[in-house]
């Protein structure tokens, strides 16, 4: 390997060990420490890397492995136990926000309908890493605003699948838009399918048989073969390495050796994932914020507004009180990790211009920065129950 490079991973991991510990301890998080180290590091700030474009391509298989473990995470008996919440309020809040949103961006902003039809549903999506450690520092998982929003962002989860189908279907001149929403849903209609099949008569063997083996090396060796091999399969197929790794997920979701295959994945998921974030903070132009700032704060109000408002009665009328449901839709005003990979992935399908993808980067790590006093204000509504009427 180039020595270029070596000093490369040098400042990288240096910047990460110096930013994520600071952002912990200030309550902020270890994603916006991510990005905020790759702007340190990066073009708009000490300029000490050049190598941005080899290190995002390095970095998409931090964004493989997210959803490689989202997928075995969504467990079909986990999800059926919440089946109201999740697909009830869950899809609600993701069709009814997204609508707004995109409705918002093709009347106010200069872009085309494909555009705004896929900015509006990108944009209603949340930081589920974010909000579910939140909730955890909070103690507040097993309560009942803490599991109506963890429904809400397992759906969210969910609809990065179509999504992510989307996004290479509406790149396509000579498809209409409700084609390419019924084709993307149909893509992911089939992964399920194939997931649920394939998953019991093909893989569930194989874990089985190289389990005898004894051997961790063969066991770690296949999965990461598994992740790895799906991602390019689909992606040969025309769709994005990260579904593939998101079906593979699926096939071993109720495998019995799940935990030791997350075990397995997990230093690398963190690692890459770490640098996925940093190559985001890295592409970040801080120029396009200082040139407008304005409209950057008006369009980061406006979306926690509108994800707020669009929210509270949705959550509301699924029989939370007031101020739970409010709390809930502070908790998810702000957007997230899938929205930056999926920006990406528009940018890079030539949706988006230059100019509207860096301003996107930037409100959706702003909302994720203004996220933990939203946070707490949220915790407040929610624990003011205990003393005073709903």
């Amino acid at each position: 390997m180039p020595s270029v490079y070596l000093l490369d991973i040098v400042i990288l991991l240096a910047a990460a060990v110096l930013a994520v510990p600071l952002f912990r301890a200030i309550g902020l998080g270890a994603v916006p420490g991510f990005l905020v180290a790759g702007v340190l590091v990066g073009p708009s700030g000490l300029a000490l890397i050049d190598t941005v474009t080899e290190i995002r391509h390095l970095a998409e298989l931090g964004v493989v492995l997210l959803l490689f473990v989202i997928g075995i995470e969504l467990k079909p008996s986990r999800l059926w136990l919440m089946r109201r919440q999740v697909f009830g309020l869950g899809a609600l809040q993701v069709v009814v926000t997204g609508t707004v949103i995109g409705a918002a961006v093709f009347v106010l902003m200069d872009v085309s309908f494909r555009t705004a039809a896929l900015i509006g549903p990108i944009l209603a999506l949340s930081s589920t890493a974010f909000v579910l450690q939140i909730l955890a520092e909070q103690r507040s998982l097993q309560s009942e605003y803490g599991r109506s929003t963890l429904s809400v962002l397992l759906l969210q989860d969910l609809a990065v699948v179509p999504l992510l189908a989307l996004v290479p279907l509406l790149a396509l001149p000579e498809l209409a838009i409700g084609t390419d929403i019924a084709i993307a849903l149909g893509k992911a209609l089939a992964i399920l399918v194939t997931a649920i099949v394939g998953g019991r008569l093909l893989l569930q063997p194989l874990l089985h048989r190289v389990t005898q083996a004894r051997s961790k090396e063969v066991f770690t060796a296949l999965t990461v073969l598994l992740v790895l091999g799906s991602a390019v399969l689909t992606e040969h197929l025309g769709m994005s390495m990260a579904m593939g790794a998101f079906i593979a997920g699926l096939l071993i979701a109720d495998s019995p050796f799940r935990h030791e295959v997350v075990a397995e994945i997990e230093p690398f998921r963190g690692l890459l994932l770490g640098l996925f974030f940093i190559s985001m903070g890295m592409s970040l132009e801080l120029g396009e914020f200082l040139a407008q700032p304005l409209l950057i704060l008006v369009m980061l109000v406006a979306l926690i507004a509108v994800k707020f408002v669009v929210l509270w009665p949705l959550v509301l009328a699924f029989g939370l009180g007031a101020r739970r449901s409010a709390a809930v839709a502070l908790l998810l005003a702000q957007s997230g990790e899938f929205g930056l990979v999926l920006f990406a992935y528009a940018f890079e399908a030539e949706l988006l211009e230059a100019a509207l993808f860096q301003q996107l980067l930037v409100v959706v790590v702003l909302s994720m920065l203004v996220t933990p006093p939203l946070a707490y204000f949220a915790q407040q509504l929610a624990a003011t129950r205990k003393h005073t009427p709903d």
